[in-house]
């Protein structure tokens, strides 16, 4: 994909993927844009299926929706409100110790710089993105599976981690669609464009496409 074609395939992003779900943290996102709402649910949401997550947040949130209020609620306890996510006694935990952390070093509130979100606990760089993104919307760009396989698949960029393609993205792509680029390549991912065999045959995106790693499709 060459540099000035990203504004045609983000258009055709747009279009394809209102036919598909919103992921789960978009749509936790988009109720009020309270970051500790989309820290949770991005913690609640690793190698968890967004139905899942959907359901376990919702459980979570009629209990309490501060740290303070979370800290509450024993470990034991919260680990069983939030089956059956993945993990889901590792993530109480984690859950436990981030909202001690926002109470004794944040006064409750969620930080907005990706430094400081990384220190707390279960925290990497693609939950510390979106929480910038969708919880504080300021620019970021989060790169999950989904974002480095597709714009590794098209030749927009190289690189072979997704910390590698974030440093990329952010040289590269337009700022405009830095908050946007996930939910679109998520979205994209997991309907149209998969690790193995994607749909190529039903593709709009094929035109700019170089198909890189590609070796089977539908």
């Amino acid at each position: 994909m060459k540099t000035q074609d990203i504004h045609e395939a983000v258009c055709i992003l747009r279009q394809e993927t209102a036919k598909w779900k919103t992921p789960a943290v978009t749509v936790v996102a988009g109720k009020d844009r309270d970051p500790f709402a989309v820290l949770i649910s991005c913690i609640l949401s690793l190698r968890t299926k967004d139905e899942t997550t959907a359901t376990a947040f919702r459980r979570l949130q009629k209990r309490a929706r501060t740290p303070r209020g979370v800290l509450k609620i024993p470990v034991e306890e919260l680990a069983q409100l939030i089956y059956p996510v993945g993990f889901y006694n590792t993530k109480a935990k984690s859950i436990h110790d981030v909202c001690r952390a926002l109470l004794e070093r944040y006064g409750g509130e969620v930080p907005a710089e990706i430094d400081e979100l990384l220190t707390l606990n279960g925290v990497g760089r693609k939950t510390a993105n979106l929480v910038v993104t969708l919880g504080h919307n300021l620019p970021g760009i989060c790169v999950d599976t989904h974002v480095h396989r597709i714009s590794n698949r098209w030749g927009y960029v190289k690189t072979k981690t997704p910390d590698q393609t974030e440093t990329a993205l952010r040289k590269k792509l337009p700022k405009e669609y830095w908050i946007e680029i996930n939910d679109l390549l998520v979205c994209y991912g997991q309907n149209l464009c998969a690790p193995i065999s994607p749909k190529c045959s039903q593709c709009l995106l094929t035109p700019y496409c170089r198909r890189v790693g590609v070796t089977k499709s539908r």
